[in-house]
């Protein structure tokens, strides 16, 4: 039985830098040791070469903090072995971290939702539970289904954290509802992510969320006023404060190059996660595909609501991870550190699994993803597992 396996000759991307003629060895389900040079053959150790074809990345695995679903299947569904398909999907990607992001529905729907997803996180399968709604703006509510919105009231938000037995990791809300802030400062109480979105909100309303203790801007730019030099909103006060981590949608439809160059250039590498915002059509085809209660058409790669009075709004991305990683480098222009920190340091630190996910150092559990030279993703592995094993000769 092998007990033991080197990855070698690639460039290893760690916190301090990039080691050239890297070697990552993985004992069990955790990473035992990094160094440099050749593997030295030895009896239960199986040796990869990651030198030829003009070199190879080892990267730390993917953490996704706002995901809906992939693969066909979302995670509103509130059916485990629907949940799971998504997951394999975003695996199969890079991401071995990720948490499930919900859709708005009724308060009891949510609740069930909450109920499987709980389940699934704590056999491991996800980080936890991220609620998305309902409590956001009716003038921004995007794919959400206006209908079914209320303001923040905390009796209300405490019943879905309580519904999700411990593994609610953050809701998004609008804080500028009433409510609003006395719910922020619940969920900071309870050690849940207080996330600014789909909000209304003015500059100082923001200020006054951040300061009540919300520590995240859901998709930052989308889903709320635009920056204006007299009415800055809440993306200028996101974005200046250093408690705020901000969310951005990298696939080239959500934000323009400019856009998240401004984002980085403000917030810096360590204030910025990339998220894929997923809906059930990541990894498939064009076509028709369900988000909450709500009809979605794929056209092109790009998701929007197909009916009802939000028609046409953008509804969620069918992003993949490795996909972001590869657009941020070859695109916007990004150092693969600052790539690597915003799809895995920065949000590992926000879901507090930073001590065993988002890089790669000995003790920590071996979740990598392996790039050719093209920044192409050709393999996987996850707690020492290979979700997708790497075809390299």
């Amino acid at each position: 039985m092998v007990e033991r396996t080197v990855l070698a000759g690639a460039r290893v991307v760690l916190p301090t830098g990039v080691v050239e003629d890297g070697r990552v060895t993985v004992e069990g389900r955790r990473i035992a040791a990094i160094g440099s040079g050749a593997a030295n053959a030895s009896a239960g150790q199986a040796t990869l070469d990651l030198s030829g074809k003009g070199g190879h990345w080892i990267v730390p695995g993917f953490v996704d903090m706002h995901v809906h679903g992939g693969g066909g299947a979302s995670f509103s569904a509130g059916d485990p072995e629907e949940a799971l398909t998504a997951i394999r999907t975003h695996r199969a990607h890079g991401t071995t971290t990720m948490v499930a992001s919900t859709v708005t529905g009724d308060l009891d729907d949510l609740a069930r939702q909450a109920a499987v997803l709980s389940e699934l996180t704590e056999q491991g399968d996800l980080a936890g539970i991220h609620f998305e709604g309902p409590f956001i703006s009716p003038h921004r509510c995007g794919a959400h289904q206006p209908e079914l919105l209320r303001d923040p009231h905390p009796a209300d938000v405490r019943k879905l954290v309580d519904a999700a037995r411990g593994a609610a990791r953050m809701m998004t809300l609008a804080p500028e509802l009433a409510g609003g802030l006395e719910s922020v400062r619940l969920l900071a109480d309870l050690g849940v992510i207080a996330a600014v979105g789909h909000t209304d909100s003015s500059y100082e309303a923001t200020l006054d969320a951040i300061e009540a203790g919300a520590t995240v801007a859901t998709h930052l730019f989308n889903a709320m006023p635009s920056l204006l030099h007299r009415a800055p909103g809440p993306i200028a006060a996101l974005l200046e404060d250093e408690r705020v981590t901000v969310e951005l949608i990298n696939d080239g439809t959500h934000l323009h190059p400019a856009v998240l160059e401004l984002a980085f250039a403000r917030a810096g590498a360590d204030r910025v996660a990339f998220i894929t915002d997923a809906m059930g059509a990541a990894g498939m085809s064009d076509g028709m595909y369900p988000l909450g209660p709500m009809s979605v058409e794929v056209k092109d790669g790009v998701a929007r609501i197909a009916d009802g009075p939000t028609a046409g709004s953008i509804a969620g991305s069918t992003l993949t991870l490795d996909t972001a990683f590869k657009r941020a480098v070859t695109v916007d222009g990004l150092p693969v550190g600052d790539a690597v920190r915003a799809l895995s340091a920065t949000p590992a630190r926000l879901l507090g699994v930073a001590d065993r996910a988002g890089s790669l150092e000995p003790g920590k559990d071996a979740d990598l993803v392996i790039l050719d030279a093209s920044y192409d993703l050709v393999g996987v592995m996850r707690k020492g597992e290979w979700v997708v094993s790497p075809q390299v000769h």
